[in-house]
């Protein structure tokens, strides 16, 4: 009955989608812009709206880099290798993937691109990234106009392991709640009971509620019964979910 209701809980797992960014010094709209026109728009339904902190690049994810006019600056093509997997499916754990096209960045932090070299993306949003490229591309091109693109993030992952049909070190390519990461991964085995553990290594001020330290406690039974659903926490980057 649990792993039949856990089931019924995966809704969708969308096709992961790219992010890019241009240097700040070619935006013309300003944030003060953009939000003066989104509450004429939208009225008192703009207060709903939570700014989303944005993309962190780290390890693994493949990235494109473009100049107008100049085009694709990559140093070489992807050669990533094809793992066959879906955003919405379990299987293939921590096998590397393809991203299409793009630049990988390296287990140094690095990623190659033509006429700068080597340079040092892990950390940066891609903002950031756009303003530090157009400093160095300035020194070739006049004023160049730069646009960093996440083509793919292979950098956000979790784990699921304990009394649950697929365990594994599984990508985190779209907002997963703690539910849906049980359903993804096939549902309970029958061994399991209703209780689930999440480590997390740095528990955010808006999360500190429900965490026992670095640890949050979720009972599935309470959760089907419509008790404590705020504990449906969405999963982060480096989770540990335990199914006991």
């Amino acid at each position: 009955m649990k792993i039949a209701a856990a089931l019924l809980f995966l809704l969708f797992f969308s096709v992961p989608q790219a992010f890019a960014a241009q240097s700040t010094a070619d935006v013309s709209a300003s944030k003060k812009l953009k939000q003066s026109a989104r509450t004429e728009i939208l009225g008192s339904r703009a207060d709903d709206i939570v700014p989303q902190e944005e993309y962190v690049i780290g390890h693994g994810d493949i990235l494109s880099v473009s100049i107008y006019g100049e085009g694709d600056m990559a140093a070489s093509a992807n050669t990533g290798i094809s793992r066959g997997e879906s955003s919405g499916d379990a299987s293939g754990g921590d096998a590397p993937r393809f991203g299409g096209q793009g630049v990988r960045v390296m287990m140094d932090g690095r990623m190659s691109l033509k006429h700068v070299g080597d340079v040092e993306v892990v950390g940066m949003t891609l903002t950031e990234l756009a303003d530090y490229l157009k400093v160095l591309y300035a020194t070739i091109y006049d004023d160049p106009i730069v646009t960093t693109t996440l083509e793919q993030s292979n950098s956000l992952r979790y784990t699921i392991m304990g009394n649950i049909a697929s365990p594994g070190n599984l990508f985190l390519d779209s907002p997963l709640t703690l539910v849906q990461s049980i359903a993804r991964s096939g549902g309970f085995t029958e061994w399991a009971n209703s209780e689930i553990t999440v480590v997390r290594e740095k528990v955010h001020e808006r999360d500190a509620p429900l965490f026992k330290g670095n640890t949050l406690e979720f009972d599935y039974d309470d959760f089907i019964s419509g008790k404590k659903l705020e504990k449906n926490i969405l999963i982060q980057n480096g989770d540990i979910i335990i199914v006991n």
